[in-house]
């Protein structure tokens, strides 16, 4: 009993605690890249502005953009995957398990190369718009059936949508290389060239659904214990998963629709989530989202200054920690989310 209070009063200790890593994470992604900027000189370019100085414009019109959608997106893709494995009790799950990132990759494809659309804007509401179509289609999907949604099922339509998706993205490719340079950056994911006018389309859609998120941890708490007890609580289980479907085609689609597909947020960071707060979703939701936040800022960095002048895409950074991880997870079986 001692040790639960005693953990039970570290978790605002911890967040605390995260809330200054965020800081430095977002600092850091200010001042670090190809022009080294000193701490001073980027606090001079939100309180004393000159427009002829290169190191104030490099920071108001590219560095501060990137680490405010790398907070943004990071934040949603983290709390989208510890809403998935909760909703599928499966370890191994991210929003790729509904085949969002294939989807939103697919219908930016289709728009490129047969419709000929080259504004970055009108790709970013194509790639939402195929997150959401690909998401309703594998929960239709897995809603067939007498039992109606179940793990297993789901996770079977997310796994053949996306194959799906993937295949037919790889033949058009194939068949005609005209649009490959431009849809190069959605198919790795990069912040790099994002602006703050691609994420305030999708930016109410992510503050409603995270918002939603933050109030869920209770809910969701109660859905893990199952169905049946859930049910025997008073719990509308059906709602419930409906709604936290919903914040997952909300977060990760819009999150793929400005960044392209990033992986591995979705499936590390929930997990070092529960490390420090537990199963308590209360807890883990935030958790999640500062250190999804974290890890998304921390690999922009890297990407670059990895092989400068050149630039890494964050999708590959992501992919370099989250390999790994995702082997390790895989090796220690299913447990208990």
């Amino acid at each position: 009993m001692t040790q639960f209070h005693s953990i039970k009063k570290s978790k605002p200790i911890i967040l605390i605690m995260l809330l200054i890593l965020f800081c430095v994470a977002f600092i850091a992604s200010i001042v670090f890249g190809q022009t080294p900027i000193s701490f001073e000189k980027a606090l001079s370019s939100f309180t004393d502005f000159d427009d002829e100085s290169t190191e104030h414009i490099i920071i108001q019109s590219d560095r501060l953009p990137r680490a405010v959608i790398g907070t943004v997106i990071g934040a949603s893709l983290a709390v989208a995957g510890a809403l998935m494995q909760a909703l599928t009790k499966n370890p191994l799950a991210s929003p790729s398990t509904f085949g969002i990132n294939q989807g939103a990759i697919f219908f930016v494809v289709v728009g490129v190369v047969f419709l000929s659309i080259s504004s970055l804007i009108h790709l970013t509401g194509i790639a939402f718009l195929g997150a959401a179509v690909a998401a309703l289609v594998v929960y239709f999907l897995g809603s067939l059936g007498r039992n109606g949604l179940t793990p297993i099922k789901i996770v079977l339509a997310g796994a053949a949508i996306s194959a799906l998706f993937q295949s037919y993205t790889q033949a058009i490719l194939v068949l005609n290389e005209t649009g490959l340079q431009d849809v190069l950056f959605w198919l790795a994911g990069s912040i790099s060239g994002r602006t703050l006018e691609m994420l305030l389309p999708v930016l109410p859609f992510i503050g409603s659904a995270m918002l939603v998120a933050l109030f869920m941890g209770k809910a969701v708490n109660l859905l893990s214990t199952g169905d049946d007890i859930a049910k025997g609580m008073g719990q509308n289980v059906k709602v419930v998963k409906g709604v936290m479907g919903t914040i997952v085609v909300l977060l990760a689609g819009s999150s793929i629709a400005v960044v392209g597909s990033v992986g591995f947020i979705g499936l590390v960071i929930p997990h070092i989530a529960r490390f420090f707060a537990g199963h308590d979703y209360r807890w883990v939701i935030p958790f999640s989202a500062l250190l999804g936040a974290v890890l998304l800022l921390a690999a922009d960095v890297l990407a670059r200054i990895l092989i400068m002048p050149q630039e890494v895409p964050i999708g590959v950074m992501t992919a370099l920690v989250g390999g790994p991880f995702f082997v390790y997870i895989a090796r220690r079986g299913v447990s208990k989310l």
